[in-house]
Parts: structure tokens; C-alpha cells; sequence
């Protein structure tokens, strides 16, 4: 379906829209979730009790019971809508003026003094001599390697990385340096991408001892887009075992940390490309957000994480576990990189039936006199832990007193339902894409997930995508009334997850804590819509541990609205770094990985 809306969100009349729900709005009675009963287990009890469970069909009935997934039966809201299987919405806008961003001017945006080097600094550095692209990789592989009889802690939140590789491409970034032909601001610029894709030369595996390597050996075209573009691929990171919690606690492989604080986990399922960035071993890396999993780890470790628009980046070939929830996503170290690294990867794909849809991304800058307005369903936002709460709201008062921002209260029905739709469906269809006899090789907690969650039964999925249509038609209904809203939550109610070492080894079952985890996040995979996380503060740890606990303020905005989502990152960025009392941290184990190329380089072993 295609039909013309009024949206003045952007400085364009009228906008062609496909897929676009019919707006409706559906005003019910806010109901907070029960208390979730999910066993929390661990240790030796989970290994035997997952060996148990995922052979007893019996067991697996009365946990997919007790998880809540049959509460969408006979459900009158229900009643009269139809199911939608997938959320992707286009705005065919029709503006085609591509902006190269080799031409863009980056000042008025960029922080001059950030205590991360951005993907300009190194730009510039590469520019003007100071430094080259292969100087830096040779710097970082002794960092990220994990074949080493010597590997760093750092090497944990990578798989694989393949030297030789690495350093072809390094080496030509110098090479068109060298010669004043750099690509554009990606080029010789070092990254890393989630183990959720595919790339040549690398095996995959999705974090589990199961091998998804494809057999034409190719690469998913969003990677392909940061390597045209110049990018130096330092490796696959690490991830939770098929994506399936928001920790990355992962036994096959080891664990990364939170580089600010040890006993934490570093959120997941994209850990270890968020742990890359947050200990400064490169400015901007790939993960991939099914429920949260680009923009939880992001708040854990303090970066800016973007969810896009459903569709929008393309992974061809490469096949999607979570078809209708999941997308890939940058974490980055600054919002310049987040929108460098984002123009480059969401460039529409002609041969991706979703993706040649979409417009290009167009530049923030743009955007300076957009609609600035932000929804809150207070409810929602209040169910927050009371410091994370503080220092979302804090946020918020600077965007209306500094920002020209407007605050609207808002609704949205069945919030607590659509997570265990959400849950349901996300489950059902990764199930789909793991061979029951491949379960028994999965680590305990997956055992446990996957084989109850592979036991819902048609109807309820159906209803599950029914609870997807409404709450699609109440969001249309939301942006109608409000153009250009942006709605704002903290991206967890709790800051960080601390864990006990025990759980390393064989991981943990903790459903309450999952499901709380993931409160304010999974809404935007459900209905499609993009969404940001930027880092608006800090707690103190629990007692007896260092370091500070990062806190992330969410913005979920329109279908296609990721420009916007940007320029609101910008907003939230001076904040964070004017305005709050301490600025920015870095965490202990920072390596200031521009400082370490020139010493090597000056020493002889880092020498082009």
C-alpha cells in the first residue's frame, strides 16, 4: 500500500509512504506486568537441569506456561486485527541529493576535545602523515588476537581475525593515502563486525560451537559497504551464543567484561562489538539489535548505538534468524561516527527486495530546524530504577531548556503484552533456524530457552502478530498527532548487570532479569520503528567493585527517521559532555590506540 502523509518531521511537504499501518489509536488502561516467576538457575544445577528440560517435553510445556506466552489467548483487544508477520515500513521521500561525505563539514557537530578518538581523528592523522592505516592495524592485531600464546583480556571480545587480511587492507588504505586518493573518512579507519555476519575469509558461528559458515564463502553486504568504503576489518567479535540474551555471557568462547567495570557484563548480544569501542580499540563497529542487542550493550559501556528502520540494512546474502525483529546496527565511540558509519551502511541495496526501497540517508545537518518534540508514556518511563530515572529525566530537561525540545505525555496499550509477543515471535522464528538435533551442542541456558520457546503453537503466534498490527496502527495514530515526535525511555530501567564469577562457566538462566533487561528496548524491533541509545550518565557500582555504571536514554522515532534519531544524538551529546557534572569517563583498561601506532611506529615496529 501507498499513500501520501503530511510529515512535518522533515522540511518536505508530503512524503510517500509503503506499508504504512492505518492510524488508529486504541486508549486502554496502563496494567503494570506481574512479578515474572521464571526460575533464576546457574552452575552445575543449570547444566544437569538443561539436560533434563530440554529432553522432557512435559517440562518444556510448563515453563513455556509459566513464562506467561499463553496470555494472548481469547484476548478481546484482539479481536477485530489482523496479524502483521512483518514490520517494514517505507517513506519513499524521493530526495536523491547523496551528500559525499568526504564534502561534509563535520566541525559544528564533532567534539573538539572528546575523550574518544573519533573516525575523524584518525582521518585527519592519515592525511596529514602523522600516522598510517597500517601502522594502526599492526598496533591493534597483538591487542585482539586470540591465537596468541600471549593474548590480551582484550582479545576475548573476538573470534577470529585474519592477519593477513587485515593487513592487505591496511596497506592499500596507505597505499591511496600515500598517493592522496583516500576513499572518504571510513578509509584505513579500523572496525569489527559481530559474528551475526558474514564475511570472506571468516568462518561463523554465531557464538555457539554450530558452524553457519556459508558455503559461496561471501560477505553480507552492509560489510561490504564499510570495506568498499575503505574500512580496515579487524576481526568478528564476540556475542552471546546466538543472540539469545542481552548479557554476551558466553562459555564456548569466554566472556568480555564491561571495560568500566569489571564485574559487570558488557550487554549483549553484540558484547563484544561494544566492548571493542568502549575500551578505545576502534571508534565504530557492527552488531546486530533483535530485542535490544546493539543498544543495551551500548548503555552498559557508555557509546551511542543505532537500531534502524526494519528492512532498511540490507545483510544479503546472508540469512536473518530473526526475519522480522532483527537488523544490523553501528556502536560507535562519538555521534560523528555513528552517522559516518550509518550513511555508509544503510546505502539502499538493489538487489534486496526490502532495502532498494528505502532512500538514502541524507546528513543531520539538515535537519537543524526540524519539529523537536519528545513523547513520554509516563507510566512506562517511571518503571525505572529511581537513579537511572534521574539521570534520563536530567537529560530531558536540558533538550527543552537548551534544546527548543517540547515534552507531550503519550499511551501505549498493552505495553507488557507485546513484550512476551515480542519474546514469543523472536524465539520462534531463531528455533526455526537451529535443527532441534543441534539444540543438545547449544550451552545450558540456550537448551533451555530454545526448547520451550519452539513450543508455541500457531494460535498464539498468530496472536502474538495480531498484538504487532495494533500497537503499529497506535504509533501511526501517535506520529499523525505529533510529527517528528521522538519517544524517550531510558534504554534499561537498571543500570548494568553485575554478575557472580560462577556464572561464567556455564552461564545463567535468569529469565526476570532478561525480561526486565529488556523492558523499554524491544519495542522498536516488534514494530519496526529506529531507534538510538546515548550515554546520559553514570552510577556508582555495587559496593566492593570499580568503576562507574554507564547509563543510555533511548529515542524511538517514526518509520524511516533515523536522520532525526541522529540529529537528536547530537543534542544528547552535548549534555553528556557540557553539561554533566564529571563529563564523559573512560573506562581503566582505555587503550589510547592513536598514541600506541606513533610510539610503535617511532620505535620501527609499527612501520608501514
Amino acid at each position: 500500500m501507498t499513500v501520501s502523509y503530511a510529515n512535518g518531521g522533515t522540511d518536505m511537504a508530503t512524503s510517500q509512504w509503503i506499508n504504512r499501518p492505518e492510524p488508529r489509536a486504541f486508549d486502554l488502561t496502563y496494567q503494570p506486568p506481574p512479578e515474572p516467576k521464571n526460575p533464576v538457575v546457574r552452575g552445575l544445577a543449570l547444566h544437569y537441569g538443561a539436560m533434563l528440560i530440554s529432553s522432557s517435553s512435559f517440562i518444556q510445556n510448563l515453563l513455556w506456561a509459566n513464562a506467561g506466552f499463553d496470555k494472548l489467548r481469547n484476548r478481546p483487544e484482539l479481536e477485530d486485527i489482523d496479524p502483521r508477520y512483518e514490520p517494514i515500513v517505507v517513506q519513499a521521500d524521493g530526495e536523491s541529493n547523496v551528500q559525499s561525505l568526504s564534502d561534509e563539514e563535520w566541525s559544528a557537530r564533532r567534539l573538539s576535545d572528546s575523550v574518544y578518538h573519533s573516525v575523524l581523528d584518525y582521518h585527519e592523522a592519515y592525511k596529514a602523515g602523522k600516522l598510517t592505516p597500517t601502522a594502526v592495524a599492526k598496533a591493534l592485531l597483538p591487542l585482539v588476537r586470540r591465537d596468541l600464546k600471549a593474548a590480551t583480556k582484550h582479545s576475548t571480545a573476538f573470534l577470529l581475525s585474519n592477519v593477513d587480511l587485515v593487513l592487505a587492507a591496511a596497506e592499500e588504505s596507505t597505499k591511496r593515502y600515500g598517493e592522496g586518493r583516500p576513499l572518504g573518512p571510513l578509509d584505513g579507519i579500523p572496525v569489527a563486525v559481530k559474528d551475526e555476519e558474514d564475511v570472506t575469509g571468516y568462518r561463523k558461528c554465531l557464538g555457539s560451537k554450530l558452524d553457519y559458515t556459508r558455503k559461496d564463502n561471501a560477505t553480507s553486504h552492509c560489510v561490504q559497504l564499510w570495506l568498499d568504503a575503505g574500512a580496515v576489518l579487524l576481526g568478528k567479535t564476540n556475542m552471546h551464543e546466538l543472540g539469545m540474551d542481552t548479557t554476551n555471557n558466553n562459555p564456548n568462547y569466554g566472556t568480555p567484561v564491561n571495560p568500566h567495570n569489571e564485574t559487570y557484563y558488557c550487554g549483549g548480544s553484540s558484547g563484544g562489538s561494544a566492548y571493542t569501542v568502549s575500551a578505545g580499540l576502534m571508534p565504530v563497529t557492527m552488531g546486530n539489535d533483535g530485542g535490544g542487542s546493539v543498544r543495551i550493550p551500548s548503555a552498559y559501556c557508555g557509546l551511542y548505538g543505532l537500531k534502524p528502520s526494519q528492512g532498511r540494512i540490507s545483510i544479503r546474502p546472508t540469512m536473518n534468524l530473526a526475519r522480522s525483529n532483527g537488523t544490523p546496527g553501528p556502536l560507535a565511540a562519538n555521534m560523528v561516527d555513528l552517522e559516518i558509519a550509518y550513511r555508509v551502511m544503510a546505502q539502499p541495496d538493489a538487489l534486496d527486495r526490502d532495502s532498494k526501497l528505502f532512500s538514502p540517508p541524507q546528513s543531520a545537518a539538515r535537519l537543524s530546524k526540524r519539529t523537536k518534540v519528545l513523547g513520554v508514556f509516563n507510566e512506562w518511563f517511571a518503571r525505572a530504577d529511581a537513579p537511572v530515572k534521574d539521570a534520563c529525566q536530567a537529560t530531558i530537561d536540558y533538550l527543552t531548556s537548551k534544546h527548543g525540545y517540547t515534552v507531550v505525555p503519550i499511551t501505549l496499550p498493552l505495553l507488557h503484552d507485546a513484550q512476551v509477543a515480542h519474546g514469543m515471535t523472536i524465539l520462534t522464528e531463531i528455533g526455526a533456524g537451529v535443527p532441534t538435533s543441534s539444540i543438545s551442542q547449544l550451552t545450558a541456558p540456550n537448551k533451555v530457552l530454545l526448547s520451550c520457546g519452539t513450543k508455541t503453537p500457531s494460535v498464539d503466534f498468530l496472536q502474538a502478530q495480531k498484538l504487532r498490527n495494533l500497537l503499529m496502527q497506535h504509533l501511526a495514530h501517535l506520529f499523525d498527532q505529533h510529527p517528528g515526535m521522538i519517544i524517550v525511555t531510558p534504554t534499561t530501567p537498571n543500570a548494568g548487570w553485575h554478575f557472580s564469577p560462577q556464572d561464567l562457566r556455564y552461564g545463567c538462566s535468569d529469565g526476570n532479569m532478561q525480561l526486565r533487561n529488556m523492558e523499554y528496548a524491544y519495542l522498536a524491533n516488534f514494530v519496526g520503528c529506529p531507534a538510538i541509545s546515548v550515554p546520559v550518565g553514570y552510577v556508582a557500582p555495587v559496593k566492593g567493585t570499580k568503576g562507574r555504571i554507564p547509563i543510555g536514554l533511548q529515542g524511538m522515532a517514526e518509520w524511516c527517521s533515523e536522520d532525526e534519531l541522529i540529529a537528536f544524538g547530537y543534542d544528547c551529546e552535548r549534555y553528556l559532555h557540557d553539561v554533566y557534572e564529571g563529563g564523559r569517563l573512560r573506562p581503566a583498561n582505555f587503550v589510547d590506540v592513536i598514541q600506541l601506532a606513533k610510539q610503535q611506529a617511532e620505535q620501527g615496529d609499527g612501520a608501514s
